[in-house]
């Protein structure tokens, strides 16, 4: 009951009823990864599904992303407990994704984060304005996978080549898929800087993700 519970709330994007739930998980010692793996994924899963079918608008899936972001904060803890236990959750893979220095452009991001994690993926937002030294250290923290760079102003794209840049000079380029997008930015930008992909649409950098973590 308390996992259908869950995936209900995620669906109806309801964080009052998400936050008293998540409640009764830490309350009645209810297993965190269960709690994540059967209750609240299923329901991200099942509006993206339904988004896909055209049943859901995307406001729809960015609300149950922020649900499900707002869950595994108040099950963060237990979660870390129980995966220090060797207990993990299924997950796609991991991604790091924000919008780089000297940009505070974030709907295109945002949408794209919201579709990651319907896809399945455990998705870190950093958000808006984040230098190079911001992504490496989320995505060493985390062990991502794919560390996805937004850019929405010519001026900004270069920080997405520093970031590869920097990934080289630090030696760790090998551990992570780096992805980018954004208005202005190309597939032939992509090839320039070294990226190991680019997409222009949200459904297009789901497909890309799913490619790179094959």
């Amino acid at each position: 009951m308390l996992l259908e519970q869950l995936k209900e709330a995620v669906i109806n994007g309801d964080q009052d009823e998400l936050k008293v739930l998540c409640g009764r998980v830490l309350d009645e010692k209810f297993n965190p990864v269960e709690a994540v793996q059967n209750g609240l994924i299923k329901g991200i899963e099942e509006l993206g599904r339904l988004w896909t079918e055209g049943e859901m608008f995307l406001p729809d899936v960015m609300m149950g992303a922020d649900v499900l972001k707002l869950a595994l904060d108040i099950l963060g803890p237990e979660l870390a407990k129980a995966e220090a236990a060797g207990i993990k959750r299924d997950v796609k893979g991991r991604i790091v994704i924000g919008t780089v220095k000297g940009d505070i452009h974030d709907i295109g991001k945002n949408i794209v984060s919201a579709m990651m994690t319907a896809a399945g993926y455990e998705v870190h937002d950093l958000g808006i304005n984040q230098d190079v030294a911001a992504f490496t250290e989320k995505a060493e923290e985390v062990g991502a996978d794919i560390i996805a760079l937004s850019a929405l102003l010519t001026t900004t794209m270069p920080e997405q080549k520093k970031l590869v840049e920097h990934l080289k000079e630090k030696g760790i380029k090998e551990k992570y898929k780096v992805i980018i997008g954004g208005g202005p930015t190309t597939q032939d930008w992509a090839n320039e800087i070294g990226a190991d992909g680019w997409s222009e649409t949200a459904g297009g950098a789901i497909a890309l993700c799913d490619r790179l973590t094959a």
